[in-house]
């Protein structure tokens, strides 16, 4: 039997797995232990187990429960709740305000949490019903949400960006600095959008009466201290790791250890916070480990066999397609996958194939996945299937209907394309800080 059929079975084998409704690391993981045993023989039953190895001998992995912990102990604190206040006070008197009040949220969210639900969640239950209290349209509010809530695995801590250096082998802290810089360009972006559609259609976003903002002096002193706190702990954080002061791992401690001492300080913690926040954090940070013991083991197997060259061989010399093409088919098959599975599973899953291809046609792994993270997040904000969508609609109100949802999103993903479209054709948008600061 060839290698490309080898591959073909594998695949076909693993998504037949998943459309069965096994768990992701399951599927992948089972088809790599059986591939091994199968090509191998019983000496390969030690493949699996080798992953696991590798996985405990990273030490960064250490960075992933501290960056979770971090991200829930501010979400359940109430300290999110607190810096929407003051973005409500500071925004409030420009037209559409409160919109881009929300989008600098969830670019401190992102910096908070690094996934995208997080940041979903609280703009749903805490921006959105403020804002349709307040007569904003609910079109473009769904869709600043949406949008904004895209930033979350592209701004450092970016847990999945940390999940594809685990794999791709590729340093995090530059693919963070990396994501940096495209992640408050698409946020500058977006919130030029607004204003412009705002001042085009004064309607869509009514500014706040007076009366709400003109609040005590010691009030908006205790407000701008509640804005002040998760920025402090951000750049206080990357700060020192940016300097070389800290390592990535120092500085994920800094940042668990400054939201609790944040959470102290508001008077917040106790021990109900400390045990939900502690359950919370070691089951999304054992679920991804599972995944990157899965995708270790199932990568193996793939390069072992040889798959990725064999299939640079089709795509190069058979179909005689451009290394840019096949990037452009690469990002293309993410908006498809994006429609069924969320960014870490569609990462374990393509990953082992995708990653060794791009190294071979020439592309730079940092810059592929800065790449990687704004198109997997397109896909599953686009209509008809995309994951976020459901959960939006999930998280809404019920005036706000599906297709008010999908209508929201379209300005967005155009948006979220020029990005990568200026990413394609100015590499250094994502490469000049990481290059900076490591002195390449």
């Amino acid at each position: 039997m060839s290698y490309e059929l080898i591959a073909i079975l594998m695949f076909a084998t693993m998504s037949v797995m998943l459309l069965t409704g096994q768990r992701v690391f399951g599927a992948i993981g089972f088809v790599a232990a059986g591939a091994a045993l199968l090509l191998y023989g019983q000496g390969a039953v030690e493949m699996p187990f080798n992953a696991t190895l590798k996985l405990f001998n990273w030490f960064p992995m250490l960075t992933l429960p501290l960056f979770i912990y971090m991200g829930y102990i501010l979400s359940e604190a109430g300290i999110a709740e607190d810096l929407y206040r003051a973005f409500h006070v500071w925004f409030g008197r420009l037209r559409g305000g409160l919109a881009i009040g929300t989008i600098v949220l969830m670019v401190v969210i992102s910096a908070m949490n690094g996934l995208s639900v997080a940041g979903m969640a609280i703009g749903a239950t805490i921006a959105l019903p403020e804002m349709l209290k307040r007569g904003y349209d609910k079109v473009l509010i769904t869709g600043v949400i949406q949008g904004g809530s895209s930033l979350g695995i592209l701004i450092p801590p970016s847990v999945v960006l940390v999940l594809y250096g685990m794999i791709a082998r590729a340093p995090v802290g530059q693919l963070w600095l990396a994501g940096l810089v495209p992640g408050l360009l698409m946020a500058t972006i977006f919130a030029l959008y607004v204003i412009v559609r705002c001042r085009l259609n004064p309607s869509l976003a009514p500014t706040v009466k007076d009366e709400e903002l003109d609040l005590p002096l010691g009030e908006k002193l205790k407000l701008f201290r509640a804005g002040v706190i998760p920025f402090v702990i951000f750049f206080t954080m990357m700060g020192l790791f940016v300097m070389g002061y800290t390592s990535l791992v120092e500085s994920s401690a800094i940042g668990a250890t400054g939201a609790t001492l944040a959470a102290f300080a508001k008077g917040r913690l106790n021990w109900h916070l400390i045990k939900e926040t502690s359950k919370k954090t070691l089951a999304i940070s054992c679920m991804f480990m599972w995944l990157i013991l899965a995708a270790l083991a199932f990568g193996a197997i793939f390069d072992g066999i040889g798959a990725a060259r064999a299939i640079e061989s089709l795509f190069i010399t058979n179909w005689e397609l451009t290394p840019w093409q096949v990037l452009i088919m690469m990002m293309a098959s993410f908006i498809v996958m994006g429609m069924f599975l969320d960014d870490t599973a569609m990462l374990v899953i393509v990953a082992p194939l995708y990653v060794p291809l791009v190294k071979l046609l020439g592309f730079d792994l940092i810059w592929f996945g800065v790449l990687y993270t704004i198109t997997c997040q397109i896909a599953y904000i686009t209509p008809p299937f995309g994951y976020n969508l459901f959960l939006m609609r999930a998280m809404a109100p019920k005036e706000i209907t599906l297709m008010d949802i999908y209508a929201s999103i379209i300005p967005f993903v155009i948006m979220m394309v020029a990005t990568i479209i200026l990413l394609m054709i100015f590499p250094q948008i994502a490469l000049w800080l990481p290059n900076l600061v490591y002195g390449k």
